[in-house]
This record gives C-alpha cells, sequence and structure tokens, in this order.
C-alpha cells in the first residue's frame, strides 16, 4: 500500500496594526492546525506587497487600519487576487460593518471577542471555498435587511466618511486624521460637514456624542478625548 499524501498546507496571511494580536492569533491557528502556514503584515500596504510575492488562501484583515482601511484592502484584494479568499476579523459586531465588509468582497466575518474555536471554524469554511458569519450576526443583519430593525442614519455614510466619523468620535484632531488616512486638511474638513449634514448634526460635540451613543469606537482606535478641548 503506498503512503498516504501529505495533508496540503493552507496559507494563511495576517493583517492587523498590532503585533500583540497577530501574535495572539498566530499561536491560535497554528495550535489548531498543523498544516496552516501563516504570515504577517502590519498594515495593508504591506500586505499587498506580500500578496504579489506570496500566494495565500485567506487573507484574515482587520478594518481599522492607518493609511489604507480594511474595506479598502479587501476591495483591492477582490479584484487584484480574486483567487484569495478574505476573513474579516474586527471589534465591529454592529451589522453595518458586516455589510459593507460582504459589499466589498469579503467572504467571512468574526469579531475579536468570538472563541478561538469559532474563528477556526471560520477559517475552514472560507479556505474551502464557503461563506462565514456568525449566527447571531446573520440574524441581526437579515432583520435590517427586512426592514425589522432601524437602520442608523450612519448607514448613509460612505466607507471614507465612517472612517473620519470614528476617528473624531475617538478625539482625533483632523490633522491627525489626514495624516492617519493619507488625505489633505481640507477633504477630511469637507467629510466632516458631510457627515454633520447626513446625521444633521450641529457640530463636533454632537457627532461625538452620536458616535458614543452608537458604540462606533469600541476600542479598535486610541482614544484622544483631550484634543477635544
Amino acid at each position: 500500500m503506498s503512503p498516504a499524501a501529505p495533508n496540503p498546507l493552507t496559507r494563511l496571511l495576517l493583517v492587523d496594526d498590532h503585533t500583540i494580536v497577530r501574535e495572539g492569533l498566530k499561536r491560535i491557528l497554528e495550535a489548531h492546525c498543523a498544516e496552516w502556514q501563516v504570515a504577517e503584515a502590519s498594515s495593508a500596504f504591506q500586505a499587498l506587497e506580500v500578496m504579489r510575492t506570496q500566494a495565500f488562501d485567506v487573507v484574515i484583515v482587520d478594518l481599522s487600519m492607518p493609511g489604507m482601511s480594511g474595506l479598502d484592502l479587501i476591495r483591492r484584494i477582490h479584484s487584484d487576487f480574486p483567487a484569495m479568499a478574505v476573513l474579516v476579523l474586527s471589534m465591529h459586531a454592529e451589522e453595518q460593518y458586516a455589510l459593507r465588509s460582504f459589499k466589498a468582497g469579503a467572504n467571512g466575518y468574526v469579531t475579536k471577542d468570538s472563541a478561538a474555536e469559532e474563528l477556526v471554524a471560520a477559517v475552514r469554511k472560507v479556505a474551502a471555498g464557503g461563506a462565514y458569519v456568525t449566527t447571531s450576526l446573520a440574524e441581526r443583519v437579515v432583520q435590517q435587511l427586512n426592514g425589522n430593525v432601524k437602520v442608523p442614519l450612519h448607514a448613509q455614510l460612505s466607507d471614507r466618511e465612517l472612517e473620519v466619523l470614528r476617528r473624531l468620535v475617538a478625539g482625533h484632531r483632523l490633522t491627525d486624521i489626514a495624516e492617519e488616512l493619507h488625505l489633505s486638511v481640507k477633504t477630511v474638513s469637507t467629510h466632516k460637514t458631510r457627515i454633520q449634514d447626513k446625521l444633521g448634526l450641529p457640530g463636533l460635540a454632537a457627532l461625538v456624542r452620536y458616535g458614543v451613543e452608537n458604540e462606533l469606537n469600541d476600542g479598535d482606535l486610541p482614544s484622544n478625548l483631550g484634543n477635544l478641548n
């Protein structure tokens, strides 16, 4: 009898700007499956560079990163590397982020407070060509699409406007946001004005209050609320 062929490697790329998060995820993934080969990238730009030289089966993406956002990265992967599956691993449990991620081309969505077993199951599912979303999040998405749950006002914001709003809620100055998102201060200021118009809010304090009430800064961004004064 001929020896059994070894299981093929599943190549994973972790994209997160927090080193400790990547290290923890890498340990979890490699501990659950010896056939998983895990590489790392600390930014969307670095991830694209790595993907140009190496092929991956699954790219695990954080949504909130400096520079190019996770949503923008998902679009680039979907366009430039369509054979690579994308699994979003985010702090955001809100259905708006999941809907935006799937629209951008993601194959799965799990939150960072999920159990290790759920993360592993999600990786296996998308690596096999399937889609993955948690049961609770799927229920909320369906309820929102069916009109059973009120759609939040910030659903009408563009992805970039939502990024700007989240940073304003975290207390970042316009100059800081411009640097973080590689935009001009004038462009960020224009986004802020459009956000206020769309949400019907008079100023920065009202924007921050709205963001806090809707949990639009849930720990994934560093807070700098002292800059509001």
